[in-house]
């Protein structure tokens, strides 16, 4: 298993975030999916052009991450076998790690002991997050739905 790092991320700088956004749009455009592999080109310092095939895959998602850094955020890829400590996982869910330790004790997140040190799966704490924000989606649902039966809404 792969244990990533989290920290030491910095937020984009306003002449990346231009670049960015160029670059998402210029990729998007030019990307035809219906391909397994793409070819493009860079140049390297002395402007020679170097062409490398990628992965469809690849290029998608880095018009993701293009995204993402056009907005101004942070990015970093994570693989999906990662394990992750109590503190990355914590950041992660945007809560504090004594939470998270205790989500985990309560068995409501997969974990596993590397020594005494407690190691989460990225791909656990996915699906956690995505099951936590459709159960939150439905309680804003069913608020918002016995407001109007209320009149109050």
């Amino acid at each position: 298993m792969t244990h990533s790092q989290l920290n030491g991320l910095s937020l984009p700088a306003k002449k990346e975030i231009e670049a960015a956004t160029r670059g998402q749009k210029e990729l998007a455009t030019w990307l035809s999916t219906h391909l397994e592999t793409q070819k493009i080109t860079i140049q390297d310092a002395n402007d020679i052009a170097h062409q490398i095939e990628l992965p469809t895959s690849a290029l998608k998602l880095l018009v993701n991450v293009l995204g993402e850094l056009a907005a101004g955020n942070a990015v970093q890829v994570v693989p999906v076998h990662a394990e992750l400590t109590t503190q990355e996982a914590a950041n992660m869910l945007n809560v504090s790690r004594p939470h998270l330790v205790k989500l985990l004790e309560e068995g409501n997140l997969p974990f596993h002991r590397t020594g005494r040190h407690r190691r989460v799966l990225f791909a656990d704490l996915m699906h956690y997050k995505e099951q936590r924000d459709r159960d939150s989606m439905q309680a804003m649902q069913a608020l918002t739905d016995q407001g109007q039966e209320l009149g109050l809404y």
